[in-house]
């Protein structure tokens, strides 16, 4: 069945109240472009969501999903699917997948109309074709949509986590305009060793996310909700949909 959506945000901790604390204001834009963005995709008409972030190994979690923000100073815990008390499932989920269970927990459960989740990790330094063919591989026996987890550049500015680096702001324009056009080849032109020295953790998924559109096929069209650096980091928000 056909990938009907795509959303695309990031997963910065502070991105949640409870752990930015005092300073939650500062992302209150980017915390609205990402509701946003969630909305739209559980309004999409897939009766299946694949949440896609970053990791350390490629694998495909077990429901329920389950983890928590304790390791950032706040016991919230955040659950996604499967029954009440089922003690199987995912214990620890990864930060990029955590955020996106947060996201989807902020949208009423009666909204989703009984979508069904499901969580993938891509290795951070899996190959371009490697992850196109992974994309290729998502698709689901229903129409299906995909919220893909990930942040820009992290060398933009001396204060950034991975101080100033002049090729980020280049590197994050590229990535911008490639969300705002759908355009999966130019994410698939994405370098894996430029990527990881400016610290970028969008860059497998991104491309995971090219290889659903390129074999989805039709025709797509992109929106940029949000492109902004505030910490050093860029942070991007787009929607794509089918023509």
């Amino acid at each position: 069945m056909p990938l009907v959506a795509a959303a695309v945000c990031p997963h910065p901790p502070l991105l949640v109240p409870e752990v930015a604390g005092a300073a939650a204001s500062e992302l209150d834009d980017l915390r609205a472009a990402c509701d946003a963005a969630v909305a739209r995709l559980l309004d999409s008409g897939a009766r299946s969501v694949v949440v896609l972030g970053a990791d350390d190994r490629s694998a495909d979690l077990d429901s329920p999903f389950r983890g928590s923000f304790a390791p950032w100073g706040v016991p919230l815990e955040v659950r996604l699917g499967g029954p009440p008390h089922d003690r199987v499932g995912t214990d620890r989920l990864p930060l990029s997948l955590l955020v996106g269970a947060w996201l989807l927990g902020r949208r009423p459960v009666a909204g989703t109309g009984g979508i069904s989740w499901r969580m993938r990790t891509v290795d951070v330094d899996e190959p371009v074709e490697a992850c196109a063919a992974r994309g290729a591989r998502l698709g689901t026996d229903q129409p299906w949509a995909l919220l893909v987890m990930g942040d820009g550049s992290a060398c933009r500015g001396e204060k950034a986590p991975g101080y100033a680096d002049p090729r980020a702001t280049a590197y994050d324009e590229r990535v911008a305009r490639a969300l705002a056009d759908a355009d999966g080849e130019a994410l698939l032109g994405l370098d894996p060793d430029l990527s990881a020295q400016l610290k970028v953790a969008g860059r497998a998924p991104w491309q995971v996310l090219a290889g659903a559109v390129r074999a989805a096929g039709g025709d797509w069209r992109g929106e940029l909700r949000y492109h902004a650096a505030p910490y050093g980091v860029a942070y991007f928000v787009a929607s794509w949909e089918r023509r």
